[in-house]
């Protein structure tokens, strides 16, 4: 039977994403009664700036006391998608406190704080949900909390950040230099004024320690994932990828060991084949691949960013919360019962692109492959030529290495830099997906 009163829900903030939430909540209002079993209404949205005109949304509902609309004591759900820590923080705990439940968007706080906001959750009988925060509107979270928890995830590899995906991408389809691609980006809003967060890694290294957890049952913190930017890729480093029949994406890489003992978590860019699925990921959209011991390989794609896309997702969690809300239950919560230690970058086990700027003289090949061989790294290929910029007495040397320890990897490139015959390192890239 339909209930006649309906469910009361705060929206914390009205940026993009939330001015989207608001729409959808009122012009899909009738088809939300019908999914959820309970007229759902926006009693309240708060803002830090009351004067802005937000078309659709009644004057009366907007406040810039958000302690207080989570206080008055009717609300069932806060959406939260004010982003950063504080406030954000606070008033997800002010919730919990008042028998509200949460929907999130927010990336950066589940990623430092998820454990103590779960713990939160559970305490008061209440349910945290954040399909938002990861890939936007493509299905993710939910699948693996629920969906694959009778499974065993060993792997996730995606490209979780739409900004990054699309420099690489004009970059790759047009050859634009870095900033020439940047600028693109920037002018078609598809990255911010301070694009920092984007291109150092930052906004995916949030998303991979969210995911990690997830896959694992175990917690992962944003400290613990490894990070390495974008801003050094040249055009040089995706003429060598194409040569290998490889291109270059910004990829989070989940693993657990082989021993099943640990796990890793890493951000950073890579080669991968163009036969990979992530290859062909072109534009702003994200793309994560999930290796699970029975059901094998899955691919989810779609927008992972943007107002609409990313409401979506808020929309698909503020029903399941809610219809919790009318039986009386609570979803998933988090599963870290495994406890497992996430291990440093120098345990994973990789391959390198390493690109050379050598004298062009007899012996420096042998001399470079001695170096590799002390410190246990055997190389693949090699490739030598001489430099297209003219210069007589240098030469560019590449060499694609097996897989090894990225400790012992690292090691051999410090002892390439001291090398006399070595004039410089022009750029070092993993090489995964194969």
């Amino acid at each position: 039977m339909m209930r006649t009163r309906p469910l009361k829900v705060a929206l914390l903030g009205c940026g993009v994403v939330g001015s989207e939430v608001a729409r959808i909540m009122t012009t899909h209002a009738d088809d939300l009664t019908a999914r959820i079993g309970a007229p759902v209404e926006l009693a309240g949205v708060a803002v830090r700036r009351p004067s802005k005109v937000r078309e659709g949304i009644d004057p009366a509902l907007i406040t810039t006391d958000a302690t207080a609309l989570l206080k008055r004591g009717d609300i069932d759900v806060a959406i939260e998608v004010i982003g950063g820590i504080e406030p954000a923080r606070a008033l997800i705990t002010t919730a919990f406190e008042h028998g509200i439940s949460v929907v999130s968007a927010n990336k950066a706080l589940l990623a430092q704080d998820g454990a103590a906001l779960h713990a939160a959750a559970e305490q008061h009988g209440l349910d945290l949900y954040y399909e938002a925060a990861v890939a936007g509107a493509i299905p993710l979270v939910r699948p693996m909390r629920e969906s694959l928890a009778g499974d065993k995830i060993n792997r996730v590899m995606g490209i979780v950040n739409g900004t990054t995906n699309f420099i690489l991408d004009k970059m790759d389809s047009t050859g634009a230099g870095y900033q020439e691609a940047l600028d693109e980006a920037t002018a078609l809003g598809y990255a911010e004024a301070d694009p920092t967060a984007d291109v150092e890694g930052y906004d995916a290294a949030a998303k991979a320690a969210i995911l990690a957890g997830i896959a694992f049952h175990t917690r992962v913190r944003l400290d613990d994932v490894y990070r390495e930017g974008m801003t050094e890729v040249s055009a040089a480093d995706f003429a060598s990828a194409k040569r290998m029949g490889c291109t270059i994406k910004l990829l989070a890489i989940l693993e657990r060991a082989a021993d099943g003992e640990s796990v890793t978590a890493r951000v950073h860019p890579a080669m991968i084949p163009l036969s990979h699925p992530l290859a062909s990921v072109r534009e702003a959209y994200n793309a994560v691949f999930v290796e699970a011991e029975a059901a094998g390989r899955l691919m989810f794609y779609g927008p992972g960013a943007g107002g609409s896309p990313t409401a979506s997702a808020v929309l698909g969690d503020l029903v399941a919360v809610c219809r919790n809300k009318l039986a009386e239950a609570t979803g998933p919560g988090e599963s870290a019962y495994t406890q497992l230690p996430v291990s440093p970058m120098g345990d994973v086990v990789t391959r390198y692109h390493i690109s050379l700027d050598v004298a062009d003289k007899p012996g420096v090949l042998a001399q470079v492959a001695t170096t590799f061989a002390e410190h246990g790294v055997s190389i693949d290929t090699v490739r030598q030529q001489g430099r297209p910029d003219g210069v007589g007495n240098e030469a560019s040397l590449v060499v694609v290495t097996h897989r090894a320890p990225d400790a012992s990897l690292s090691g051999t490139v410090e002892a390439l830099r001291k090398l006399d015959t070595v004039r410089g390192v022009a750029s070092i890239m993993r090489v995964e997906g194969e």
